[in-house]
């Protein structure tokens, strides 16, 4: 790439130490390719079904984009923050979709670099297996699919004595 920023990074954001670390790495990479960096959260839609068995009745789907958008842009901005260096030479934006996420990472994918989304470690046993979006991602994404653990995981996965419960 020239440095004409006409590359897109796509990271996706759930709110977990998964994903920081994954906003983190995909604004290093758009800053190393000259590329912009979407950041797109996933919304799970409420079961509106539920409304018929008495349930209350579901916030509107424009609600639930706007707060998982707003949470997004949080995490966001903390990460921007943390990183003036690279926040000034990358172009960021974030958008929230509905749907799984899987579905939703994949389609903001198509035609990007690359994806990048987060290990969501639960231990040291679960965290050497991938979870169920990242492993989706990684079968069916038509790009290059980056997995970035946290800190905090991949401390736990290199000392698996820290991740021991006591009886």
């Amino acid at each position: 790439m020239d440095g004409e920023g006409t590359g897109t990074v796509v990271v996706g954001v759930d709110g977990s130490p998964g994903s920081r670390a994954a906003v983190e790495h995909a604004l290093e990479d758009a800053a190393r390719r000259g590329a912009r960096l979407r950041a797109v959260v996933a919304a799970q839609l409420p079961e509106y079904w539920a409304t018929a068995y008495g349930m209350v009745a579901p916030p509107p789907i424009s609600e639930v984009l706007a707060s998982a958008r707003d949470a997004g842009q949080e995490m966001v901005d903390e990460v921007l923050a943390a990183r003036p260096d690279l926040a000034a030479r990358v172009e960021v934006s974030v958008e929230a979709r509905a749907g799984a996420a899987g579905r939703v990472l994949l389609d903001a994918a198509d035609g990007a670099d690359v994806l990048v989304i987060g290990h969501r470690g639960r231990g040291a046993m679960s965290s050497a297996m991938l979870g169920s979006v990242g492993l989706h991602c990684v079968l069916h994404a038509s790009c290059p699919v980056t997995i970035v653990r946290s800190t905090r995981v991949a401390e736990a996965v290199a000392r698996p004595e820290a991740a021991a419960v006591p009886v």
